[in-house]
């Protein structure tokens, strides 16, 4: 947990899921200076009686400092939004201060603020501004905020391409200020100028996916091809039949759980992911290559929905940085969920590069871990629940 100090009071904050070992902050310097800004301490204060939504909020830190203003949060991650519901009870705001919408969710009608916590996916900016520039008006506040490593040349170019003219502010304590005005229409009014979702067609080196129809939504990790990770994987997925539950655990596009779901019809699969762009492009993909085929798509804390023991195969990729910060410990979460999930003579299959050394964390938990296959960058891993 750590103290903020915002212009409208000091808050404890902490990311979600809670550990007591993870020094790493809840806030920054820029959701700090995007405060102290609208709080007037650079001039005059903003006026934020209107409708505010807060897009790419990551851990709720201007949601709650913000909440007697009853904003709107926008946000791809289901664990920021459990995030700002857990940091608005630790600080006394209520639950209802704060309206959660996710990006695939409609937004207000109307926005009179808008605040942006720049996203690391430059796609999933894109798409959120398209969505959004038909709901601002000449009136309305736009001001986004990032490190200064974050905010690009081709992060100003989008915001003045889809909203209107805009410029940055000096840097402090490494981080920046976008201010954008936006015009009416929007200089790319219309519904041909958001290319989001993306499809294209998976080619023979896929695999057991040669072939298929990949549907992303902005945001999913390499949204306009398909990852190298994820294309060694589909050459070496496992071959079974006959009925099971499926889990693709991270499952991105969800083309790892369609190939999986194809090579074994009799399979029901279930896609989660924290990420609701990664969902919905699952849910896409795996519609767009199948008839009849039965799935379940979750937008969730990895698998802490799914029953002890009710699961016969995981599909895992696991994720080994959140934000800024390189770590295993999400993958961690994934592979104690798995164990807990799978029946006995369940199976956990990884995809992961070579120098993470998760066969060693897989043989501590399950006794077992047998390389399936490997290249000079990956290795296929198969544990097995006893």
């Amino acid at each position: 947990m750590n103290r903020f100090c915002t212009p409208w009071g000091e808050l404890e904050l902490t990311r979600f899921p809670e550990d007591p070992r993870d020094r790493l902050r809840a806030w920054d310097s820029a959701d700090e200076y995007l405060l102290r800004h609208l709080a007037g301490t650079d001039g005059e204060p903003a006026d934020l009686s209107g409708t505010v939504a807060v897009l790419g909020d990551r851990w709720g830190a201007l949601a709650t400092a913000l909440a007697e203003f009853r904003p709107v949060q926008i946000s791809d991650s289901y664990l920021a939004q459990r995030a700002t519901a857990a940091n608005l009870a630790r600080n006394g705001r209520p639950a209802e201060a704060v309206r959660l919408l996710s990006t695939q969710d409609d937004p207000p009608p109307r926005i009179d603020v808008l605040l942006v916590r720049v996203p690391k996916s430059l796609a999933l900016l894109e798409d959120q501004l398209h969505r959004l520039a038909p709901r601002l008006h000449p009136g309305s506040l736009v001001v986004g905020t990032g490190r200064v490593t974050e905010i690009h040349t081709s992060t100003l170019k989008l915001f003045e391409r889809i909203l209107g003219p805009t410029r940055t502010s000096l840097a402090v304590r490494k981080s920046r200020l976008i201010f954008c005005s936006p015009q009416t229409p929007a200089p790319e009014a219309g519904p041909g100028g958001n290319p989001w979702p993306y499809r294209y067609t998976l080619g023979a080196d896929a695999g057991a996916a040669a072939g298929l129809t990949v549907v992303n939504h902005a945001g999913v990790f390499c949204a306009d091809r398909l990852d190298i990770g994820t294309r060694f994987f589909l050459q070496h997925l496992p071959r079974r039949r006959g009925p099971a539950r499926v889990v693709d655990l991270g499952c991105g596009n969800g083309v790892v759980g369609t190939a999986a779901a194809l090579a074994n019809p009799a399979a029901r699969t279930v896609f989660i992911d924290e990420s609701y762009q990664a969902v919905a492009s699952a849910e896409a993909t795996f519609h767009a290559n199948t008839t009849g085929a039965e799935a379940e798509f979750l937008v969730g804390d990895g698998l802490s929905a799914v029953p002890d023991e009710s699961v016969d195969l995981v599909l895992n990729n696991p994720p080994f940085h959140t934000h800024q910060s390189t770590t295993d410990a999400t993958a961690w979460r994934m592979f104690t969920g798995a164990r807990r999930v799978l029946r006995p003579s369940g199976e956990l299959w990884v995809i992961g590069n070579r120098h993470l050394g998760y066969h060693a964390k897989l043989r501590r938990l399950f006794g077992n871990c047998e390389l399936v296959a490997g290249d000079p960058k990956f290795v296929v891993l198969r544990a097995v629940k006893s």
